[in-house]
């Protein structure tokens, strides 16, 4: 479930300035230190199959961030754990396809075995859906 599911432009979210202190200025770390709340401004694609949120922090500057960099609230303020709003489809075919696991084979047997094809060809395609 991606953060696209979850906010929205103008939701409030707190920053964790542990996981991202290492590449912001310090400027930019004595706003979160204020305040650790920023709103939604825009997302952004960060790496060609990430999601970035770009929050507009208590200093009244914009900073990008990382999807896993911030953390969601709930309606009262209070942090949602993250397993929390991934576990809400955890009934859907989508998620037992996500398990699966292709391991690399070595032997030309195990690459030729139709099984071991079909797996490779579902965890290929899984992120499709």
């Amino acid at each position: 479930m991606s953060i696209l599911d979850k906010v929205k432009i103008g939701y409030s979210v707190q920053v964790n300035l542990e996981l991202s202190k290492d590449r912001l200025t310090k400027e930019t770390i004595d706003a979160i230190n204020a305040s650790s709340l920023g709103e939604i401004c825009d997302f952004r694609i960060t790496d060609g199959k990430g999601i970035g949120v770009v929050l507009k922090l208590s200093n009244g500057k914009e900073q990008w961030f990382f999807e896993d960099e911030i953390d969601l609230l709930d309606e009262n303020g209070n942090v949602i754990k993250k397993n929390d709003y991934k576990k809400e489809n955890s009934n859907s075919i989508f998620n037992f396809l996500r398990g699966l696991n292709y391991k690399n084979k070595n032997k030309v047997s195990e690459l030729l075995n139709p099984i071991n094809f079909f797996i490779w060809l579902v965890v290929s395609f899984k992120d499709i859906f």
